[in-house]
């Protein structure tokens, strides 16, 4: 094909040649751009085919945007909590939301310029091209010319998805995207969904002065542990949040004050009222328009291509990774996914996808994070469990922190006592929890954890205390739990 490119942010990429490549990366993403990266370190002829804004989602509308917002309401929420220190007081409070969405802005454009445009220029083989890539005759085509590759990699990453609840296509709603993009705070929010993004906008919103609604059809963090869903349900209700799960969707209208939605508790009709709704149920994988059904690319019952551990799809040199796959949608997992799916397609198919190990994180406060399996998934899972539990109140960096909001909860083969699996509802969870992502990934028991030398005064000596607590009374032992 010939079709003069430029790259993103203004630097020049060249004529593309009439030329075969040895891989086509479908995406701009995350999950295109490592796939790109790691063919072109191997001495591959790549095209990486972009659609719409360079970087994916993470950069420019997910991790980045949410978490810097986050981390202001976390601020703020700090400077009004801290009288929890005697003799100490502060307040906080949002004065320019303008100015804090502008924040965001600067620092997602910067580093979707450092971290996806600019590389472009410095790997000579990867020919960037923007244009609607789908597969058309048995052929890929971008732009409806014809791209000639060896192998492919689709990396599409996928969108917000809207929940079925009758009269929702006549409603105006927010998604996780437009929400961040408001001109103006929204007085008051009703979020549909108790994921990790319902979780943690609405404790973002109503820590920014917003009154927040949060609905969800069974508890918060469907796949936690029950007793992280809980306690997380308890503190996000002790900052005003209102929160109503278990229950059924029966209408949302629109009004003239905003909208209103009827919900069914138990048999019991409630009627839900916001200026402004927000859905975060679900995301549905970028699929359409590119011919994949045709083509014997299979996909599953939610739109999702099917890939095996080596990140094949149904088609012979067809691979995909990231959020358009049935794997796990996390972007540092659609990274990984990639990297081996390229050096499957250009090397043959050794590299096997391993998520046994794989730490996912929830940035509510406390924040939320896990590693393994669950009790329920390990008990499915045919094996016979045991489980320790630790509150934050027996860990001594919660008690000098003054704030004891959280546990942690270990589970661990009754038998071998190697451990299975666990989770952190912490302050500082997200980072502790890589402790136990080692733990696992090298087959540690639960002895060998709590043999294991912690440094005293930390989140992650929490960990020491639940492994104790397999078969210790923890309230028992000395500060320094030996």
């Amino acid at each position: 094909m010939n079709a003069c490119h430029t790259a993103p942010g203004g630097a020049s990429a060249g004529r593309i040649r009439d030329r075969d490549y040895d891989l086509a990366v479908i995406g701009a993403g995350s999950a295109g751009f490592s796939a790109a990266i790691t063919a072109a370190n191997e001495g591959a002829r790549v095209a990486l085919i972009g659609h719409g804004t360079i970087g994916g989602t993470c950069v420019n509308v997910g991790c980045v945007p949410s978490k810097t917002l986050l981390r202001a309401a976390e601020a703020m929420h700090a400077a009004q909590s801290v009288a929890r220190f005697p003799g100490v007081a502060g307040s906080a409070r949002l004065t320019d939301w303008s100015a804090l969405l502008a924040a965001k802005d600067e620092l997602v454009a910067r580093l979707r310029r450092q971290k996806y445009a600019d590389l472009l220029p410095g790997y000579e083989t990867i020919d960037y091209i923007d244009g609607q890539a789908r597969f058309a005759d048995g052929m890929l085509t971008v732009g409806g010319a014809p791209l000639r590759a060896g192998r492919i990699v689709i990396a599409t990453g996928a969108a917000p998805a809207l929940p079925d609840i009758p009269g929702i296509a006549g409603v105006p709603v927010l998604t996780s995207t437009s929400a961040l993009e408001l001109p103006e705070q929204p007085e008051s929010l009703l979020i549909i969904g108790g994921g990790y993004i319902g979780c943690e906008l609405a404790q973002l919103f109503a820590r920014l002065g917003s009154k927040v609604t949060l609905v969800t059809r069974s508890r918060l963090l469907p796949e936690t542990e029950p007793e992280v869903s809980a306690a997380l349900t308890g503190y996000l209700r002790d900052e005003g949040i209102s929160l109503w799960a278990g229950l059924g969707y029966r209408e949302i209208q629109q009004t003239a004050a905003g909208v209103a939605l009827t919900i069914d508790v138990a048999g019991r009709i409630e009627r839900l009222t916001a200026k402004q709704v927000l859905v975060a149920t679900g995301r549905t994988p970028n699929t359409d328009g590119l011919g994949l059904a045709e083509s014997g690319i299979a996909l599953d019952g939610q739109g999702a291509i099917i890939v095996d551990d080596h990140m094949r799809t149904s088609r012979a040199g067809v691979y995909a990774a990231g959020d358009v796959t049935n794997r796990d949608a996390f972007v540092y997992m659609a990274a990984h996914g990639a990297r081996i799916a390229a050096r499957n397609a250009l090397h043959g198919d050794d590299a096997t996808y391993d998520n046994r190990a794989m730490p996912w994180v929830v940035f509510t406060d406390p924040q939320v994070a896990g590693v393994g399996l669950t009790e329920a998934t390990g008990r499915a899972a045919g094996h016979q469990v045991k489980t320790s539990i630790v509150n934050l109140d027996r860990v001594p960096r919660a008690l000098a922190a003054r704030d004891t909001r959280g546990l942690i909860k270990l589970v661990a083969d009754a038998h071998t006592e190697v451990l299975l699996g666990g989770q952190i509802l912490a302050p500082e969870g997200a980072d502790a929890i890589q402790t136990l992502v080692l733990a696992i990934k090298h087959g540690m028991t639960a002895t060998a954890l709590a043999e294991t030398l912690f440094p005293y005064l930390t989140t992650v000596e929490g960990l020491k205390l639940a492994a104790l607590g397999f078969n210790t009374d923890v309230a028992r032992l000395s500060c320094c739990a030996e």
